[in-house]
């Protein structure tokens, strides 16, 4: 047990006992218990397994190569649909979780059978994100930005792309657009200082 997660634990309020009972069942599986992302995450020689973290109206495990697992009691969900390998299981009570106890072992074994296989999961290349209209025409017109965008690594291309094509409105992802291009210009991505 990490001295982290208990800190994490004691602040859990009102999932403090759900996250408890996860904690638990996850250790069982033999897991090393560390602290990412500001959450209890566990690990298979140091590859990632699986994550604890509540929300407001659930907690949950997430799966990092959820993805590839099989899942016979229909209870894996994918956050959104841009998550490409990560799984949830989410939970509204402590019951739930008592009663998938056995359940959530066979997925979290299965999940460190997987990483053991060293089983990748297919990503999306950034080619096959859609481009936003209003976007590509600014690429179009800006040899400059098409330069800088292109130098980008793929993961904040991708991002840029989730973020400009996520409103349903045109004005919305011009703005969105306008207000990166500075970003875009100094080779930096969405969250990058």
């Amino acid at each position: 047990m990490n001295p982290k997660v208990d800190n994490y634990v004691s602040n859990a309020r009102d999932w403090q006992k759900a996250v408890e009972k996860l904690r638990k069942i996850v250790l069982d599986c033999g897991l090393t218990e560390e602290l990412k992302w500001g959450n209890p995450c566990y690990t298979y020689q140091s590859g990632n397994i699986v994550l604890i973290h509540t929300f407001k109206e659930y907690c949950a495990l997430l799966f990092f190569k959820g993805a590839l697992l099989n899942d016979p009691e229909g209870i894996l969900i994918q956050q959104t649909k841009n998550v490409q390998a990560a799984r949830q299981i989410r939970f509204s009570n402590v019951q739930e979780i008592s009663k998938l106890a056995a359940g959530l072992k066979a997925y979290i074994y299965e999940a460190i059978e997987v990483e053991k296989a060293g089983l990748k999961v297919k990503l999306k290349k950034t080619r096959e994100f859609s481009m936003p209209e209003e976007f590509q025409k600014k690429l179009d017109k800006r040899a400059t930005l098409k330069t800088a965008f292109e130098a980008l690594t793929p993961g904040r291309q991708r991002g840029y792309l989730l973020y400009f094509s996520a409103p349903k409105q045109a004005k919305t992802r011009e703005s969105r657009i306008e207000r990166s291009i500075p970003q875009i210009l100094k080779g930096k991505g969405l969250t990058d200082d």
